[in-house]
This record gives structure tokens, sequence and C-alpha cells, in this order.
């Protein structure tokens, strides 16, 4: 977790395109954090803030 927002988009992005997985960058509380996309769960409290595709 980053309490950067410009650390997290930088670090989903490179996670996105080296795993060739989508991503998402998400929010929780004063907090940002990246997960493949799959792994999310609708009943997650998270703020989806992007999700990058690689393609």
């Amino acid at each position: 977790m980053a309490h950067d927002l410009s650390l997290a988009q930088f670090h989903a992005f490179h996670l996105c395109n080296n795993l060739m997985v989508p991503i998402t960058l998400f929010r929780s509380g004063d907090e940002f954090g990246v997960l493949p996309s799959d792994e999310l769960d609708d009943e997650d409290d998270l703020e989806i803030v992007h999700e990058y595709e690689p393609w």
C-alpha cells in the first residue's frame, strides 16, 4: 500500500505490462494499492481508481 497516488500509478502500469494481465488500482482509506483484477471481490470495501489493461 502507498500513500502517494503517482507512485501507485507507476507500479500498476509496470506490473500490468510485465505480467500482461489487467491490474486494478484501488483506494482503501487514505492508501492506494494494486492487485490483479481477477483477485478483487465485489464484497471488498475498495474504491476503484483505475484499471490498467495490457492490450
